[in-house]
């Protein structure tokens, strides 16, 4: 049985300042490390949609796209300045990327209004939900299936105080997207991973747990604000047990993870075979 490695990282916010860059490299050189077998980025590569940032994105990560490891879409934050969201995305709304035992459901979740530093929210329609449903439909039986996107599917807490205000005001800038529940329900028993980013504190969440596949719903948080990223072991279409922190820089939070830089093994990952 081989098993590989999926990574999840979100909200590089490249461009931010020279911390952020450096936070960046180093994941990069950590990812390198531990041999990850494929690197899934889901939005605001950049913070202000610029395309010398996005530049400096496939420069710093230039070691891992060259073999064909990672895996990006937009987000808000990408569509400002020189809008990106086509560069990042390309080949229009849902895109499927297949490669060996994965199956990767790209879902651009931004909209024309993120051209505006106060309109974050995302969109998602019905359309945009039966295109989903219907890339899901052509995976490869015995292979992981992952939706990305960027824009969290269900309520999470507000990231700072100007998105509580706005949430108190009745702006949608921080809300989830509205038909996230209609999501989930069209991807119970077919898909196992919805990854995400927008917030920058991580979460966690289990859906349909008694199903024989159960989806599971994770938000990166900011992966160059935590300095750690989640590793997923899969193998034969099945995700193997919780995920494990990688440790990529300084925690600007303080939370405790594991060693940068450790092997799969410390990583507590089965080898590769």
């Amino acid at each position: 049985m081989t098993t590989r490695t999926l990574i999840h990282v979100s909200d590089l916010h490249l461009g931010k300042n020279l911390e952020t860059e450096r936070r960046a490299i180093a994941m990069c050189e950590a990812l390198i490390a531990v041999n990850a077998d494929h690197v899934v980025v889901t939005g605001d590569l950049t913070h202000r949609g610029r395309a010398s940032e996005l530049a400096l994105f496939w420069r710093i990560f230039a070691p891992l796209t060259a073999r064909g490891r990672v895996t990006v879409v937009p987000g808000n934050h990408d569509r400002l300045g020189d809008d990106l969201g086509e560069a990042i995305q390309g080949g229009g709304r849902v895109v499927v990327t297949q490669l060996p035992g994965l199956h990767l459901v790209r879902f651009d979740s931004t909209g024309p209004h993120n051209r505006a530093w106060l309109a974050g929210h995302g969109v998602m329609t019905a359309d945009d939900v039966a295109a989903i449903s219907a890339a899901v439909d052509l995976a490869a039986p015995g292979a992981l299936v992952a939706v990305l996107l960027h824009h969290h599917i269900l309520p999470l807490p507000a990231d700072h105080a100007a998105e509580r205000l706005a949430s108190w005001l009745g702006w949608p800038y921080a809300d989830e997207l509205e038909l996230g529940g209609d999501l989930l329900g069209a991807l119970r028993g077919r898909c196992d991973l919805v990854l995400h980013g927008h917030r920058h504190a991580p979460q966690a969440g289990t859906f349909f747990g008694y199903d024989a596949r159960p989806v599971l719903v994770f938000n990166a948080g900011s992966s160059t604000e935590l300095g750690r990223v989640r590793v997923f072991a899969h193998a034969l279409g099945r995700v193997l047990g919780p995920p494990a922190w990688l440790t990529t820089g300084p925690d600007s939070r303080d939370t405790p993870a594991r060693t940068r830089g450790a092997g799969r093994a410390e990583l507590g990952l089965p080898s590769t075979t």
